[in-house]
């Protein structure tokens, strides 16, 4: 019996942190081309960025209120119930 509800609690982990994946972890606007995630620094030179950071690590750019750029790819599975474990225990 203990393993089913071990499962049950994994399924109700995982379905809590997709919820918490699509919270926005930070916004941070800037003309830095230095950013850790950045691959594009060009899009810095002559304007601001706003770069917005999910909980789920993805980060998305917009420029002049369009979206131009999205760095990173989404956690799932474990991965991703390991960082709403960590995040918001």
């Amino acid at each position: 019996m203990s393993e089913h509800d071990e499962l049950v609690q994994r399924q109700r982990d995982l379905l809590a942190a997709e919820k918490w994946s699509s919270g926005v972890k930070s916004i941070h606007a800037h003309q830095l081309s230095s950013m850790y995630y950045d691959t594009r620094p060009e899009d810095t030179h002559s304007s601001a960025v706003t770069d917005k950071e999910f909980n789920n690590g993805v980060i998305e750019r917009y420029k002049n209120g369009k979206l131009i750029h999205t760095f990173g790819e989404a956690l799932t599975g474990q991965a991703l119930i390991d960082s709403y474990k960590r995040n918001t225990k």
